[in-house]
């Protein structure tokens, strides 16, 4: 999950890493009123998950209370790269004297932590690394280690701080190691990180991904979640503890496993270039349990998207046999009754895939449509979204 900087701001505060003030409005009369709070030269920053807001105007300092209140009618309702701004923050204005990079993230292909740091922050960290990649510090960060002391000092002499501010970053970057750990983060970043006039390290501006893996031990992240952002199928999904994901195609899709269900997406969409080019209406991994009530509940999401016109459920029996696959999909029928309306083609291979396919047969339900291959089930898919 990303945060919104008014967000990360918080988080950093709660962890110790020096922040200004920083008031989230959603109106230009509560922009105003945060700008008379904070008192003088305040910033109005637009609260969206994309970068490049500053070039889009989502980014005005405001002298004065007044102009926070006519900054903030431009900015909010403004859309920026696809992403409608509905809340500003007004933060505390800086006496900026130098500015810095600094991140620490995830590195999965070497499984280990990598921090990036530069005396050059404040302008777009992918340009910096590509035009003058030598002015950007890497540094791997042992995840059983974290970010401490000792590796924060390694970072700052690597990205080239002079050596009477040194300490004082160092000291800073081990609170932002403290937030990535603490909190579950997959990415914590500051851009800029400032140096003040009175020689003051701050954070104006932060970033944070935080891990859905790690929900169950971080509670409080639920309160961070913008449910206005939120699909309402894929929210149903998560209630229901489904791996679902909302794509924009008519062929609804079920199977066990990423990896076939992955495959099924390709299938579907080649299949639909031959009928009126439809796709896949979503990815909805029911993993290796196909109960009714995972069925039913994996269905009546599918079935609520008002896209889908057709359904393609592509099943490998293995763990979970064909036989238990295919009673819960018709007692899944029976569950959903009336709001059960449009036709599924299924596909069974694998364990008890015989006596999986005679029960669907013997059950004879309108809506069902059986497949020996995925392939052959796909087309069929297709070809009755395209004719619905």
């Amino acid at each position: 999950m990303d945060l919104f900087e008014y967000q990360a701001r918080d988080l950093f505060e709660k962890h110790g890493v020096p922040v200004l003030q920083g008031i989230v409005a959603t109106t230009p009369e509560e922009a105003k009123a945060a700008a008379e709070k904070i008192g003088g030269v305040t910033v109005v920053k637009a609260q969206v998950k994309v970068g490049g807001r500053g070039k889009a105007g989502g980014v005005k300092v405001a002298k004065t209370a007044d102009e926070a209140f006519e900054y903030a009618q431009q900015i909010l309702g403004m859309d920026i790269k696809g992403h409608t701004v509905k809340r500003v923050m007004i933060a505390q204005g800086a006496d900026i004297a130098e500015e810095y990079y600094f991140s620490i993230l995830l590195d999965r292909s070497n499984r280990t932590y990598l921090a990036m740091c530069s005396v050059e922050g404040g302008m777009d960290i992918e340009t910096l690394a590509a035009e003058r990649p030598e002015a950007l510090a890497k540094v791997e960060v042992n995840p059983a280690e974290g970010l401490n002391e000792a590796k924060a000092k390694e970072i700052v002499e690597a990205a080239g701080f002079p050596a009477d501010i040194q300490d004082d970053v160092a000291a800073v970057l081990v609170k932002l190691g403290e937030v990535y750990d603490k909190e579950d983060a997959t990415l914590v970043e500051v851009n800029p990180l400032v140096k003040t006039g009175d020689g003051t390290i701050l954070a104006l501006d932060g970033k944070v991904s935080l891990d859905d893996n790690a929900e169950f031990r971080q509670s409080e992240h639920e309160a961070l979640v913008d449910k206005s952002a939120e699909n309402p199928l894929e929210a149903k999904a998560k209630e229901n503890d489904l791996n679902y994901v909302k794509l924009d195609g008519e062929v609804g899709i079920i199977g066990n496993g990423a990896g076939l269900v992955m495959s099924t997406l390709d299938v579907v969409a080649y299949a639909g270039e031959n009928h009126g080019n439809v796709k896949p209406a979503n990815f909805l991994d029911i993993g290796g349990g196909a109960s009714a009530e995972v069925m039913a509940a994996g269905l009546d999401i599918i079935l609520n998207d008002e896209q889908v016109k057709s359904v393609f459920v592509n099943v490998f029996g293995g763990i979970t046999a064909c036989d238990a696959v295919a009673n819960g999909i018709i007692k899944a029928l029976e569950i959903l009754g009336d709001k059960a309306t449009k036709p599924l083609v299924v596909r069974l291979d694998g364990n008890n895939v015989e006596e999986g396919r005679k029960i669907l047969n013997e059950a004879n339900h309108p809506l069902v449509h059986q497949a020996e291959t995925m392939d052959s089930g796909a087309d069929k898919a297709a070809e009755l979204a395209h004719t619905a």
